[in-house]
This record gives C-alpha cells, sequence and structure tokens, in this order.
C-alpha cells in the first residue's frame, strides 16, 4: 500500500488566484509618467518602478518603453518574477488560473506576454514556447480580446 494522499480537485476545476489591484497612488504617478514628452517618458516611467519595484504593472511599462528588444527582455523578466512573489504571497502553488479578467493579475500576465515576445525577438524560442504555453495554462482563453498586446 502506497504512502501518498489522493489529491482532491473541485469540481470547479484548478484553484483561481487573484492578485489585489494596484494602489491608486502607483497608478496615478504611472499615468503622470505616461503624459511625459517623448523623450523623457521612459525616465519618468523608471522613477516610478524604482519607488514601486514590487508592481509588476510597472515594470511591464517599463518593458513597453523599452529602447531596445533586450532592456525590454530584462524589465519583462523582472516584472515576471516579482509578479510570481506576488502570486505566491496570495497563496498559489504553482498552478491553477490567474486570470485577465482580474485587474490585479494583468501586471504579471502583461510581463509574461511581453517576455514570450522579447524572447521570440531575441531567437530565445524555448523560453517563447514556454511563455506562450504557461500563459494558456494560466488563462485558457488567452489572448482576452481586451489584452491589445505589449
Amino acid at each position: 500500500m502506497s504512502d501518498s494522499q489522493p489529491i482532491g480537485l473541485a469540481a470547479s476545476g484548478p484553484p483561481e488566484t487573484v492578485l489585489t489591484s494596484e494602489d491608486p497612488a502607483f497608478l496615478e504617478a504611472l499615468a503622470r509618467a505616461l503624459r511625459t514628452a517623448d523623450g523623457e517618458r521612459r525616465q519618468a516611467v523608471g522613477e516610478v518602478v524604482a519607488a514601486w519595484p514590487r508592481v509588476s504593472l510597472g515594470w511591464a511599462v517599463l518593458g513597453d518603453t523599452a529602447p531596445t528588444t533586450i532592456d525590454a527582455y530584462a524589465a519583462f523578466r523582472v516584472g515576471y518574477h516579482r509578479g510570481l512573489d506576488q502570486l505566491r504571497g496570495s497563496g498559489w502553488r504553482g498552478s491553477g488560473y490567474v486570470r485577465w479578467q482580474h485587474e490585479g493579475n494583468r501586471g504579471f500576465l502583461r510581463c509574461l506576454a511581453g517576455l514570450e515576445r522579447a524572447a521570440g525577438l531575441i531567437g530565445e524560442h524555448d523560453e517563447q514556447d514556454r511563455c506562450a504555453l504557461f500563459l494558456r495554462q494560466l488563462d485558457p482563453s488567452w489572448p482576452p480580446a481586451d489584452f491589445g498586446g505589449t
């Protein structure tokens, strides 16, 4: 007889993790940064990210405003790892849904999608494939109609 215990799944399927929405002060600071002139926008976004380094959405926007693909890759990777930290802190144990429909999940998912795209652009196709699969495991309806890309 085995010592292992049966794995119980809820009838509704895998568990779902929902991250809390970002601090309104962060969102306002980010909105101000995005309203700055093109030549100053990246610096302004970087200052917001420096003030709130644990917020994946900031890293996603930093990746979106990156001057080079490798800068974007780096920003998206940091945001992805910050998001994993947030997910674990919210009870996620490496499986289950993290859906786009929840506002608080979007920064993490944007970083993962940005990492997928940037990995492809630098020829890291195995990473691109892993990210694509992970996105669809986290949210089977990926990409959502209102995603708009990164």
